[in-house]
Formats: structure tokens, sequence, C-alpha cells
């Protein structure tokens, strides 16, 4: 048996797979570990993969889908709010009833929950049948910290860093190749292959994970739901994020909003106080009091701004026409091929920095990550007039973003015992998921309030938007150097 120093209570953790590898060739056993970690990994960054497509894919297509069912864009909006609002409130449930009942059952619930909204939205010919199928969509966010934990259960120390590196990045690479390949699919198919290609996928991926995962070893039986806690934290994190996704339709100071803002701090204050007296928390306070817990969730919430900042922010320049002074006038299908420096640098990221990781811990890979993203929007504040010049500044930011993600699960892997690996890591995900909310909401304002007489956004609202974002990453660095430099369980294993 060993022990996880950094962890609440040092938990024993059982014999890891590889002592199981080295009994296995002892008594003269093939020694199958490695191709069959290597198999569950590919299920579960695929099942990433598709959920991060989804969440990027529609963006582009949003003009498209609002002509083609004749609603109004504040109306169509609501496909992606619905799925951000599910996501979040899903989340920290789906989490914990896999460490409670079983991460692989719960996997495969949140990838059949992508298959049937994908399947509705596929079929969907009105926004309301649309809205309801991105809301069921919204459950599968659970499927990262899901699978954070399965590798936590399932792959010898030495693997650990690198596959959580790679499969949190996924969130980040599916960003950019959804905003690839939105454009060709929608101009040369329909809005409805943008689900009907995931749905294929959540099919095989559904199959392919109840026959390949194993079941999870760490599970707390015993456990149970605190509903109470789960409904005070989904309706402070729906008031939040309705807020920020509405704002600027409804107003930042109109009675709603305010109401919103005002509603999301006294229910997420009530949810603090009842998981502090609850026999059976949804999320353990004390946890989250961990240094390594607590810091990593920040520098998310601001990672996950600069990330979706820039990811909203890039296209629309190169969309505008080249009237505006400085705009490209690219079509949609054009912008989306200019972003793929931004996918390919978080494609490299992501694996490297978790297989750095292994040598020299999560905290430098983060630190570097983040200071790669405040780094990238400077330079876009500082050249931005041509093509090649912003795929340099995208291709920086991808290496920081795939980098820090990456970093960032491992840092809370590691920092919590087995049983609390689930809903710690769904925790971390909300985070990002609120943060990229802002990140698209306050640049919305930022270059909608520097608009030309010709209606245009000008130049000044998105290096305003910029120096946000590169704000918001060097805010990530200096919560960075608090992360605590915990030594992995990997290292402790002899």
């Amino acid at each position: 048996m060993t022990t996880v120093p950094g962890t609440q209570n040092d938990v024993p953790t059982p014999p890891d797979n590889a002592t199981d590898l080295r009994k296995a060739a002892a008594s003269g056993e093939a020694p199958e570990q490695g191709s069959r970690t290597g198999v569950v990994l590919m299920i579960l960054v695929l099942g990433a993969l598709t959920y991060s497509l989804l969440q990027s894919m529609l963006a582009p297509a949003l003009p498209v889908i609002t002509k083609e069912v004749g609603t109004t864009t504040d109306t169509a909006s609501w496909l992606l709010t619905a799925y951000l609002l599910v996501a979040s409130v899903t989340t920290p449930v789906v989490s914990r009833l896999g460490d409670i009942h079983g991460k692989k059952k719960l996997f495969v619930v949140a990838i059949a929950s992508l298959g049937l909204g994908s399947l509705i939205c596929g079929l969907a010919d009105s926004i309301s049948l649309l809205i309801v199928g991105r809301a069921i969509q919204g459950i599968g966010a659970a499927v990262f910290p899901l699978s954070f934990g399965i590798v936590r259960d399932e792959f010898p120390p030495q693997r650990r860093a690198a596959a959580i590196g790679l499969t949190s990045a996924v969130m980040g690479i599916g960003g950019g190749i959804g905003s690839v390949l939105a454009g060709p699919i929608v101009d040369h198919l329909s809005y409805h292959w943008l689900f009907w290609i995931p749905m294929v996928v959540c099919v095989f991926t559904v199959v392919a994970a109840w026959m390949f995962i194993p079941e999870s070893p760490n599970r707390v039986a015993s456990a149970r739901i605190n509903w109470l806690g789960a409904a005070l934290l989904g309706g402070g994190l729906a008031c939040l994020l309705l807020a920020v996704s509405k704002g600027r339709t409804w107003g930042w100071g109109s009675g709603t909003t305010l109401g919103l803002f005002a509603g999301a701090v006294v229910l997420l204050a009530l949810w603090v106080f009842a998981e502090l007296k609850s026999s059976s928390p949804l999320v353990d306070m004390k946890v989250m009091r961990l240094r390594g817990v607590w810091t990593t969730n920040v520098a998310g919430l601001l990672i996950g701004y600069s990330m979706m900042a820039m990811m909203f922010l890039i296209p629309q320049l190169f969309q505008l026409p080249k009237t505006s002074g400085f705009g490209f006038g690219t079509s949609v299908t054009l912008s989306g091929m200019y972003m793929l420096p931004l996918a390919i640098a978080m494609l490299i990221a992501g694996p490297t920095a978790g297989a750095l990781e292994a040598r020299f811990g999560s905290k430098p890979s983060l630190i570097g990550g983040a200071a790669l993203i405040t780094g990238g929007s400077v330079l876009l504040i500082i050249v931005h007039g041509a093509i090649w010049e912003i795929g340099i500044g995208l291709f920086i930011l991808g290496l920081g973003v795939g980098a820090a993600m990456a970093a960032m699960a491992n840092v809370i892997v590691g920092a919590v015992s087995p049983d609390q690996t689930g809903i710690a890591s769904g925790i971390n995900t909300i985070a990002r998921t609120v943060g990229m909310s802002f990140g698209s909401a306050i640049s919305v304002v930022a270059i909608t309030s520097h608009t030309a007489s010709s209606g245009l956004p000008e130049e000044n609202g998105f290096v305003l938007a910029f120096w946000i974002a590169a704000i918001a990453g060097l805010g990530a660095v200096l919560v960075g150097l608090l992360v605590p430099a915990a030594r992995r369980a990997s290292r402790q294993v002899q």
C-alpha cells in the first residue's frame, strides 16, 4: 500500500497497475495492461472531444440556424446559454454520482446524454426543440471529471500525468477544431449535420466504454447526494451564468440582471453554509480549502476567460469587412481555417505538458502556460494587421492553453483523495465554464462599446478586449505561483 501525501488525510491507495504488471510478469502472464489502458485513453479522449466539438461548432453556425428556423438572434443565443447552464448545474451532481456508483456507468450516461441531445437537435426544425436538445447535451460536461477519475483509478502512476494532460487539453483542442469544421459542414451539408456526426461518434463511444472501461475500484458506497446543496449550487450558477450570458441584451444595469447577480451571491453563500452543515456534502469544503484546489480553480476561471475571449474575438476580427479599416472580410469557413494554429498548438502542448509533469510537476506547466497566454494576448495587442501575425499569436496562445489545461487537471487529481477526484475535478470544470461565459460576454461588451458611425466595431474595442484577456492571463500566472509544488503519488511508488 502507498499513501498520497498532500491530500486531505494522506489517503491509502491500493497497489497500482505497475505493481499488477510486475506480479503478472513474475507469474508468467502476458502483461496486457499497457494495451488496455491505451484503449481506455482513446475512448476517454473521444468522449471529451465530442463534448468539446458540440460546445464550439454551434457558435459560427448561429446566423445560419437563426435564418433557417425563423427566429431572432437573441432567442438563438439560448442554444449556447442552455448548454452552459445545464453543464454547470449537473456536472457536480453527475461527478459525485460517479464517485458513489462507479465512474464507468456515469461516463456512459454522460456520453449517452450527448448522443440523445444530438439526436433531438438533428431532427429538430424549431428553435424550441433545438434548445431542449442542447440542454440535454449539457449533461455531457461531466465527461471531463469522470475521465480524470477513471485515469486515476486505472492507469499506472507513470502514465497518469500524460493521460490526464491529453484528456484535459482536448477541451481546448476540440474548441479549435470545432471552429474550423463548422463552416464547411454548414456550407456543404446543413446545420443538422453539426449534430448527426457527433451522434454517430457518441453511439460508438458508449458501446466501446461499456465493453472496455473497467468498473471503478474506488467508490464511496455509503455516501449520499446532498440534494439541497445541489439545488443551491445549481440555482446560484444558473443565476450567475444567465446574468452574464444575457446581460448585454437585457442591459447590465437592468433590474433583471442586477437581481440575478444578487441572487447568485445569496444562493452560493447559502450553498457553502449548507455544505458545511451537511453530514454528506456534495462538495467537501475541507477539500475546497486545500491550497492546491482553490488556487487551481481560480486559475481555471481566469484561463477559461482568456481562452474563450480569444476564440470569440479572432473569428470576429477575420470576418469583419475590410471597410472597417482593420478587418479581413473572410468567410465563416475561411476564418475557421485561420484558427488552425490555435488547435495545432493545443494538440502539441497538452500531451507534452502531461509528460513533463511527471518529471517537473504541474506547477511549472501551469505558470508557463498562463505566461504564454499572457504573451500571446499582448502580441495580438501590438500586431494584428496581417493574418500571419495573428497566426503567431494564436499559436503562442494555443501552447499556453494546452499546457495550462493539462496542468490544472493534474494538480486537482494530485491534491485530493481518490474518492474526491470526481467532484473536485467537476468543480474545476465549472470554474472553467464560468470563466468561458465571462470571456464571451465581456468581450462582446468591449467591442460593442466602441462602434463607428457605420455601426461596425472599432479597432479600439478589440484592443481593449485583448488587454482584458492579457490581464486575466497575468492573474493566472500570479495565482499559479501560489499552487503548492506537491509531490505526486507516482513518485512515491517504489
